[in-house]
């Protein structure tokens, strides 16, 4: 289901001509609530990390950049053959902010937008990145954001490069105060509330491994 904000017709500016959307991958946390590094755990057969950058790809995104932190050479292992550009961020330990600023950075010399997502959300789908990126194109709107059952707004979250410098110099979050500046001129892209769900603790790993082996048994899909 898709809702417009108020305003969500307005056309960003400074867009380049036939310019792509690039993806940028945040993989850099310590996972300190999981014990060990939870994007190399696995989820119906692939660690976490190489089913967002594949999410990522098989959504159209281009370029895709991973931002790495926390056992860099592990999860860069991961997606050592995928179409991805590792971007190491040596002040990850000073929280999120800085991997999006980083990945920005990295894609901020062409394309006309940026996806940035959470590699820890299993429930993200490629259709759901390319939703974002056909409301973006429908309606030139500077902002593209996710919320799960018409209220919390979370990743992934389509940026238009003219919010690229806001995204360098934000403070706090992964976005939450630009989305809060321009919410008047964003679309909202709005998804079933549990797919929110990201994995922080054991408990969260194995509730969300039986579910995906669960449906996996029953037909096939993966959630």
């Amino acid at each position: 289901m898709i809702a417009d904000a108020p305003g969500g017709g307005e056309v960003a500016g400074d867009r380049p001509e036939g310019g792509g959307i690039a993806g940028v991958v945040l993989a850099a946390g310590s996972s300190s609530r999981m014990g060990r590094n939870k994007l190399l755990l696995e989820i119906d057969g692939e660690s976490l990390v190489r089913r967002a950058v594949r999410v990522a790809i098989e959504g159209g995104l281009s370029p895709v950049v991973l931002v790495t932190g926390r056992s860099r050479e592990a999860v860069e292992a991961e997606v050592a053959d995928l179409d991805c550009a590792p971007v190491f961020n040596s002040d990850h330990e000073t929280g999120i902010r800085t991997s999006a600023a980083a990945g920005i950075s990295a894609v901020a010399g062409g394309g006309e937008a940026a996806v940035v997502m959470l590699a820890d959300m299993p429930f993200v789908t490629a259709d759901m990145v390319r939703t974002l990126v056909v409301r973006y194109r429908e309606t030139g709107a500077p902002l593209v954001v996710s919320t799960y059952g018409g209220d919390v707004g979370a990743p992934p979250i389509l940026y238009d490069r003219s919010l690229f410098g806001e995204i360098s110099r934000m403070r706090a979050g992964c976005g939450r105060d630009i989305v809060r500046r321009h919410h008047e001129r964003a679309v909202l892209a709005d998804w079933p509330a549990d797919r929110i769900r990201d994995l922080d603790r054991p408990d969260d790993y194995e509730a969300v491994r039986k579910e995906f082996a669960g449906a996996s048994s029953r037909s096939g899909d993966i959630p």
